[in-house]
């Protein structure tokens, strides 16, 4: 079964917000976008649409807002969270703040995590996750 959330920003393809396999549900990768606007929470861009400043903290809680929203129009909830797949633009200066932001996050729930820095996302973002919950 697919799942698109209303309150989650539209998908940049062709491909839903979730996917319930049996009692786990795959979230497809969740960037900070927000619903209905083209802007990007924590990201200045220049008119070429290149970033020219971002912050990676602004980012961080907008992607989680994101995923819990994905999460619960999905039946499922932030604490069933299992496995969670972060990719970073810039593991140098990034990874601290997101490490301290992910804690926040976390508390009550420790789900398995991989941190994987790559060149670029599809977006002008600079995170972006990839998460597995069960029902």
């Amino acid at each position: 079964m697919k799942y698109t959330s209303s309150k989650a920003p539209d998908a940049v393809g062709l491909y839903p917000h979730a996917r319930k396999v049996g009692e786990l549900l795959f979230l497809s990768g969740v960037g900070p976008r927000k619903k209905g606007s083209s802007d990007i929470p924590g990201v200045t861009l220049n008119e070429l649409g290149t970033i020219v400043d971002y912050d990676i903290e602004t980012q961080c809680h907008s992607v989680f807002q994101n995923v819990k929203y994905i999460l619960e129009d999905a039946g499922s909830s932030w604490n069933k969270l299992v496995d969670v797949t972060v990719f970073l633009t810039n593991m140098q200066d990034d990874f601290n703040t997101y490490n301290r932001v992910y804690a926040e996050y976390f508390k009550g729930n420790q789900p398995c995590r991989t941190t994987v820095e790559i060149n670029k996302l599809p977006t002008p973002i600079a995170i972006e996750l990839k998460c597995i919950a069960t029902f």
